[in-house]
């Protein structure tokens, strides 16, 4: 994360926070289970590395962090389709699906040898005195005012039934 965080306020140029963002990373072996292949928890890993990375590139973090905000994970979703190997190369790329009043959707895709291996899916915001901030506003101050989008309706309905799970527990 010190990586990331110095690399992005001081060696790698600015990013607006709707930017696709690709990163090339190397499965190591301290990634992996016993069967050669990433286990399923590095995937969420480099997952937060990618949001956190456009956060400190762009002026998301000006407009957050530097104000007294926190930004947090509300619901995050993987489909596996196979498996990355040791010691091979694979790209994450991060993509914004959209942004609502207090949240805002993305898309990571993992890819290896040119084929899709998983996709996450996450739903964040900020946090500031126990409430969710106007992710708009976020934006709006963030310099996107013109590229805010919904969230697309399939990705809205794959968080919708998140609380009513949790209620029904």
């Amino acid at each position: 994360m010190i990586y990331i965080f110095i690399g992005s306020r001081f060696f790698w140029k600015k990013v607006k926070p709707t930017s696709d963002l690709t990163r090339t990373r190397r499965v190591s072996i301290l990634d992996c289970e016993s069967f050669r292949f990433m286990a399923n928890s590095k995937y969420f890993y480099y997952m937060d590395l990618i949001r956190y990375e456009v956060v400190f590139r762009s002026k998301l973090n000006d407009n957050t962090v530097k104000k007294g905000m926190f930004g947090v994970l509300a619901s995050q979703k993987i489909i596996y389709k196979k498996p990355l190997k040791k010691w091979k190369k694979f790209n994450i790329t991060l993509k914004m699906d959209g942004s609502d009043e207090k949240w805002v959707y993305h898309k990571q895709i993992f890819e290896q040898n040119g084929e899709i291996c998983a996709i996450g899916f996450t739903k964040a915001g900020f946090w500031k005195n126990k409430k969710a901030q106007n992710m708009k506003e976020i934006m709006i101050n963030s310099g996107v005012e013109n590229e805010i989008k919904s969230p697309s309706i399939a990705i809205l309905n794959m968080f919708n039934s998140d609380y009513e799970i949790l209620k029904n527990q």
